[in-house]
């Protein structure tokens, strides 16, 4: 499903560059949970902007559901976002004046469908992640835990068949942040969607299928569960 190899990525900054990523080679199968881990500055988020097409190798190939994104325009890479990703960010980027449903419907305003069915697709999103009956409720009125349930209901409602997830239990509490991973390893297991997260807590080892290492750029180690998350969670 993704697979880089031999990436580089470098960042000029006035006479200085910066060495992101070092010669990345990564396999990442289809319908599993991974996560990205390191510390601050180790490169993990330049490596999910790589896999989810919002930015460009300096060097290497870059392989996502069989395209080569490297060789793609920008209006192409756009389109094969709105068809293949969806993403989920630490900060939940609701619209504060739209109701839960409105803001999962939000990605389906760019495609051919009528209200009805935006409105619909909305609800069985809503309904895969448990908050059905908070669709009209306002971002305001929800819990920390519910709004990243929405969150991921929108990053879910087109169908993608990759889901990008960036610190996606970085604001919650314990309790919240551990529903979060099952949800996620659900997305997986259950509805063969491959899950990529970038984070820095340890809980969630033990949600997921395989564990990559980055530090200063440089892939480490690759840490694979030796049973699986739904045995080590039941």
């Amino acid at each position: 499903m993704i697979e880089l190899r031999d990436v580089s990525r470098v960042f000029r900054r006035a006479a200085d560059e910066v060495h992101a990523l070092e010669h990345i080679t990564l396999h990442l199968e289809r319908g599993r949970f991974s996560a990205l881990m390191g510390p601050s500055g180790s490169g993990k988020s330049t490596l999910l902007n790589l896999i989810a097409g919002l930015d460009r190798p300096s060097s290497g190939s870059v392989k996502v559901a069989g395209t080569r994104l490297n060789d793609l325009s920008d209006d192409a890479l756009a389109a094969f976002r709105a068809r293949h990703l969806g993403f989920v960010f630490q900060f939940f980027n609701l619209i504060p004046v739209l109701d839960a449903r409105r803001n999962v419907e939000l990605p389906l305003l760019l495609t051919h469908l009528g209200r009805k069915e935006r409105e619909e697709r909305a609800r069985t999103a809503l309904r895969v992640v448990g908050v059905e009956e908070r669709a009209d409720h306002s971002p305001a009125t929800l819990s920390g835990g519910e709004q990243q349930r929405v969150a991921i209901a929108r990053a879910i409602v087109s169908d993608p068949e990759i889901v990008v997830a960036d610190e996606p239990t970085g604001d919650l509490d314990a309790k919240s942040a551990a529903e979060v991973l099952s949800l996620l390893r659900e997305l997986a297991e259950r509805f063969g969607k491959t899950v990529v997260m970038v984070t820095h807590d340890p809980r969630s080892e033990g949600f997921v299928d395989a564990t990559f290492h980055l530090d200063k750029g440089v892939l480490i180690d690759e840490a694979a569960s030796t049973e699986s998350p739904r045995e080590a969670h039941s």
